[in-house]
């Protein structure tokens, strides 16, 4: 029963090689390129096409023939060379099987070579054309193809964008990995949220240093900059709250460096945009350029 899902992945795979418009830049993308030259990629490219989607139109119509089988296996073979070849001599180049993305040659695309290799020797043992044969046991044989059709997609990294990746997402989205561990979270990260923040904005007209310290505490990450404060030198400390979705919003106090005096508190920025008029004491620079 391998025969008509070999069939289908075969026509799928031609049409991809004999119909894409820009066939032939694909082409140069592949180990083709490098082991036939450029010229002859392209030819190759489309003449693999060819006969793939032959032999998938010859396994999906009757009658049974052992030929049939014998080819899936010989093209099995060359697939597998042909990796080979690849991974040795264009480690960089693209499987250029089945899609028109950029898919690396990696043990999914051997593992597939192995499993088309499988079922042509199934096939040679094969006693009855597929056709007859599912409506002899329905149920039976399209669970067998619905499995083998799983597990070819599993192998194919061109379908990784239906299935795989959603998947991932939903993972990152159940398991909250950023959540739990707050030594996880990159400093960049909270620094880059925090740049982008109204209050920041608001506050960096005063700030004088990059980031000078930082520290975790609760669900918050706390980072302290050089600032200075109405002629006088202040320690800007922002806090963070280390959950990008938290419902707190981003927090900061200016504290008097010598006295150690909180000088202001400000858990959002004012509505004017306008510069606060602390921020413009002596020898104050223009907003951002003293911080990183």
């Amino acid at each position: 029963m391998q025969a008509p899902l070999v069939g289908v992945v075969l026509l799928w795979s031609a049409s991809v090689k004999l119909f894409t418009r820009r066939g032939r830049l694909r082409s140069q993308t592949t180990a083709l390129s490098k082991l036939l030259g450029e010229q002859r990629a392209a030819l190759a490219y489309r003449g693999l096409g060819g006969i793939e989607a032959l032999l998938g139109l010859a396994l999906l119509t009757p009658p049974l023939w052992w030929p049939k089988p014998a080819a899936v296996i010989v093209m099995a073979i060359g697939f597998a060379g042909y990796l080979t070849y690849a991974r040795i001599h264009a480690p960089e180049s693209s499987c250029g099987c089945m899609s028109a993305t950029h898919v690396p040659i990696s043990w999914r695309g051997y593992s597939r070579a192995g499993w088309l290799l499988a079922a042509g020797i199934l096939g040679l043992f094969a006693n009855q054309f597929w056709f007859t044969a599912l409506t002899g046991e329905p149920v039976v044989l399209a669970a067998v193809m619905v499995g083998e059709a799983v597990l070819f997609i599993a192998l194919s990294p061109e379908f990784d964008g239906a299935w795989l990746v959603p998947l991932r997402r939903l993972r990152v989205a159940v398991t909250d990995p950023l959540g739990g561990d707050n030594d996880s979270i990159p400093l960049d990260a909270t620094v880059t949220r925090l740049h982008h923040s109204d209050l920041y904005r608001h506050v960096a007209p005063a700030l004088r240093t990059d980031v000078h310290e930082h520290w975790d505490e609760d669900e918050y990450r706390f980072i302290t900059y050089g600032a200075e404060y109405d002629g006088s030198k202040a320690t800007a400390v922002f806090a963070v709250p280390l959950r990008s979705d938290a419902p707190e919003p981003i927090r900061v106090a200016l504290v008097n460096e010598e006295t150690g005096e909180t000088l202001i508190q400000l858990d959002h920025a004012p509505e004017e945009a306008e510069t606060p008029e602390w921020a413009l004491s002596r020898g104050s620079t223009p907003a951002g350029s003293t911080v990183g």
